[in-house]
């Protein structure tokens, strides 16, 4: 599946920092340099920076959290997706109808108002979502 425009779960910002040397990080650190560089049109959502920030400072401590939170903000090419009321509504509407986690949920409704390609997550619980296309960080080719 070739794609321009893909949205990013948060295990793809997570892996790199957290699985250092695994294989999840490598390909994680491969997409997120095709973003960095403009390659494709990346997206995520606001919830995103809580996500990884919460879980860098529960497992590296305070400073780390802070530092990793800092630098997410400003990711080169990257496209916030804010969590709006209509982002709610259609996260709710997922949970819904395909019994779908809240976090996993406002993911896939902020990948859906942008109308991208794939989303590219390592979290096989996405799939149960008929509404888009998942692709893991091991299978993604632009």
């Amino acid at each position: 599946m070739s794609v321009t425009s893909v949205y990013l779960d948060s295990n793809i910002f997570i892996s790199p920092l957290v699985y250092e040397g695994s294989r999840k990080a490598a390909n994680s650190k491969r997409i997120l340099g095709m973003v960095e560089r403009g390659e494709v049109v990346g997206y995520t959502s606001t919830l995103t920076w809580d996500e990884i920030v919460w879980v860098v400072r529960k497992l590296l401590g305070k400073a780390d959290s802070v530092q990793v939170g800092e630098k997410f903000s400003v990711f080169p090419n990257l496209r916030f997706v804010p969590v709006s009321e209509e982002i709610i509504r259609d996260a709710q509407r997922l949970v819904a109808e395909y019994g779908s986690d809240s976090r996993d949920s406002i993911h896939v409704a902020s990948a859906l108002s942008r109308k991208v390609e794939a989303l590219v997550s390592d979290d096989p619980d996405i799939d149960a979502v008929a509404e888009i296309k998942r692709l893991s960080s091991d299978s993604f080719r632009p």
